[in-house]
């Protein structure tokens, strides 16, 4: 049991900045968020993000990747969201920076997949 807390602990850490934000959350330019995204990861799985409904700093995020299909309503705060295991940020227009915790089922070791996604226009 210690060594999962210790390994989604590194994992909570290394996915994301460490010092929470101070600040508030604010609504958002709908346009800057919503549509399809695409992007590929180093190891040459791809994934698509799919944002829609984004209302104030809300929006309903579906991602598909390599199998792996999950819906969820996420929270915008500094330009980025996280859902699941996976962190969204906005870097620029139509570009964003994904950032997903992904554990090897063999060894149990986990890593950081960090890619570019870009928004279909």
């Amino acid at each position: 049991m210690a060594d999962l807390m210790g390994i989604l602990s590194s994992s909570y850490k290394s996915a994301g900045n460490s010092v929470p934000s101070n600040t508030k959350y604010v609504a958002v330019d709908s346009t800057l968020y919503q549509g399809s995204w695409t992007g590929t990861y180093p190891d040459g799985k791809k994934f698509s993000l799919n944002i829609s409904q984004v209302d104030g700093f809300r929006a309903q995020v579906h991602y598909d990747s390599a199998g792996t299909s999950q819906y969820q309503q996420v929270l915008i705060k500094d330009s980025s969201f996280r859902f699941g295991n996976t962190k969204f940020m906005l870097t620029g227009y139509g570009k964003a920076q994904i950032r997903n915790v992904v554990t090897d089922p063999a060894t149990g070791s986990s890593y950081l997949d960090t890619a570019v996604a870009t928004r279909a226009t």
